[in-house]
């Protein structure tokens, strides 16, 4: 990572300017914790201050929408780790100069309940050419079979939907399908429907002869083992590390994904994210690769299927 100083240095030395809608954010939780800490001193020696209690997860989540509103500064992306009860801001290579002295304004007034940390590389959605489904000059992964009103369709990216209307199975082959209704940025979801006679099995392709069936879809949960099928890279595993994460590419800001330690690679784009027989989400984006590991960020499936109005078959 080329990126000057050091990440502590780079972010530790904030300045203390406010923003009144960070305040307004905080202020039940910064109440909770003056009343605890402010002590009652009967006399010298007498019992030293109670432990200030953390910010309420409601609280928390103010704060990080609050600061989502105020700085959509590309290359970063912002999640409660409910756990250290602290919102965290993660800066990408690409955030510096201005950039960079806009986010530690506006992280600045959340104090002690925000911490900002350094990523390898550079955020990006994760659409190439290549093979798997193509589009117009794209290709990315498809993530699950789906029906809609008793007819087949599949899930992939919203931004691989907006790159393209029509998708076939093969560089320059024939057409299988059609994009029906794509959302990105904001979601990043779409739905193709089936316009050719393909076999479409509720299943997974594991890139190793078999395939993973799928029976339903789930939420996520933090420290859940869980794999990603893609086109470029096939199969990884990893953990997922947050949840309803924001994420500010370079097209736009996309709320509510899943955080995870999966590596990706372009064209994995819109591939599944799965726990055994469970759907979890579809490829967004991330940084790194697949040779010196990454972050990776999914669409929840739940969400795509009830905006949808979709079902797994």
């Amino acid at each position: 990572m080329a990126s000057g100083a050091p990440p502590s240095q780079e972010v530790g030395e904030l300045n203390h300017s406010r923003i009144p809608t960070l305040r307004a954010a905080l202020a039940v939780a910064g109440a909770v914790a003056l009343a605890t800490t402010s002590l009652t001193t009967q006399s010298a020696g007498a019992a030293s201050a109670a432990p200030a209690v953390p910010p309420t997860a409601a609280a928390l989540t103010a704060a990080q929408r609050a600061l989502d509103a105020e700085v959509a500064v590309p290359g970063t992306t912002t999640y409660v780790d409910h756990k250290a009860g602290k919102v965290v801001v993660t800066l990408d290579r690409t955030v510096r100069g201005a950039a960079l002295a806009k986010v530690r304004d506006a992280v600045a007034p959340l104090g002690d309940k925000a911490t900002v940390k350094r990523t390898a590389g550079a955020l990006r959605p994760l659409i190439a050419g290549g093979d798997a489904i193509w589009g117009s000059g794209v290709r990315c992964s498809l993530g699950f079979n789906v029906t809609k009103d008793g007819k087949p369709y599949f899930l992939t990216a919203g931004h691989c939907g907006n790159a393209s209307g029509s998708w076939s199975g093969s560089q320059g082959g024939s057409r299988i399908g059609t994009t029906e209704k794509s959302s990105f940025p904001g979601n990043d979801y779409a739905l193709v429907k089936y316009t050719a006679t393909t076999d479409h099995p509720s299943a997974v392709d594991l890139y190793d002869g078999g395939r993973q069936t799928i029976s339903k879809a789930g939420e996520a949960t933090v420290g859940e083992h869980v794999s990603r099928s893609g086109s470029t890279t096939q199969v990884h595993d990893g953990e997922v590390t947050a949840l309803d994460v924001t994420v500010n590419y370079q097209e736009g800001q996309v709320k509510g994904l899943i955080g995870t330690t999966v590596c990706a690679e372009p064209g994995d784009s819109g591939g599944a994210l799965f726990d055994g027989e469970t759907a979890l989400g579809l490829t967004s984006g991330g940084s790194g690769d697949c040779s010196s590991g990454g972050e990776t960020f999914f669409q929840p499936v739940p969400a795509a299927l009830s905006a949808l109005g979709a079902q797994l078959p």
